[in-house]
């Protein structure tokens, strides 16, 4: 077999097992055939030209959009008629291409949102304001600060999140995620909008990430990134998998140097 295929294997051990993914929009067939693995403990990065088919993946994926076919299986179960919001609270957790903050809220108190499903208290222990309710949100508090301070974002949390420049807001809305204490944390274009300063405080988060042992699927258009954190690339050109490998290889790859990379390239010149 070669050490790039163009579909992955059965992965009994997979967090996210994806196989036969398909969706049409009219007569239009947008996704065809998708199959790949996000293993435990890794990141694993899915990348095309614009258009590919990406955040239509996404979208399959968390049931956002129904699929015409395809199985989707996180952590042993088939996602088959779970809503989004059911497949969140299983521990499957995504962020969106835009980044999305509640106004009115401080950026600290945005990320404390994050932690809202692990809350054990019932809304009238809350509303009673306990004791316990009130360790608790102490303690919501003080993890949502270690997160803002993790990625350079401590000096903001009391500012209204709307506020924020966008690149920030980005940051913000991955630790938030990142506060639900995720099992698989998957990211759509995380890097957008930031500068080389945050593009390396994601970077140093993606990694903090791994090594909790949280793995990661992450939609990213800036290759630098994804080439220094992903342990996994999947390459998908016009709603199908044409490759997929650790990022040496994929860089090596014909067919994504012509269908992304090549692009890319030409269109810089």
């Amino acid at each position: 077999m070669s050490a790039i295929d163009t579909q992955s294997q059965a992965n009994e051990t997979a967090m996210l097992s994806v196989r036969g993914l398909a969706k049409s929009f009219g007569g239009l067939k947008a996704i065809n055939d998708v199959s790949f693995d996000v293993r435990p403990g890794e990141v694993t990065a899915l990348i095309g030209p614009n258009g590919a088919g990406k955040t239509t993946v996404f979208n399959l994926v968390t049931n956002i959009l129904a699929r015409d076919a395809g199985r989707v299986v996180f952590a042993g179960r088939d996602l088959a008629n779970l809503s989004p919001v059911e497949i969140a609270n299983l521990g499957l957790v995504r962020t969106f291409q835009s980044a999305r903050v509640f106004p009115g809220m401080t950026a600290i108190e945005n990320v404390m949102v994050g932690g809202h499903r692990l809350g054990r208290h019932s809304l009238a222990g809350q509303a009673l304001w306990l004791w316990r309710a009130r360790e608790e949100e102490r303690r919501t508090r003080q993890r949502a600060g270690e997160m803002l301070e993790l990625v350079g974002l401590s000096g903001f949390a009391g500012m209204h999140a709307t506020e924020l420049p966008m690149g920030a807001q980005k940051l913000l809305e991955v630790v938030r995620a990142l506060m639900a204490q995720p099992k698989l944390l998957c990211l759509d274009e995380p890097a957008a909008g930031l500068n080389d300063t945050e593009t390396q405080e994601l970077a140093n988060l993606l990694r903090a990430i791994r090594k909790l042992g949280i793995p990661v699927l992450v939609v990213e258009h800036n290759m630098s990134l994804v080439m220094n954190v992903a342990d996994r690339v999947v390459v998908i050109d016009s709603g199908a998998i044409i490759a997929t490998g650790t990022p040496a290889e994929v860089q090596n790859n014909n067919r994504v140097i012509e269908a992304y990379l090549g692009k890319e390239d030409h269109g810089a010149s």
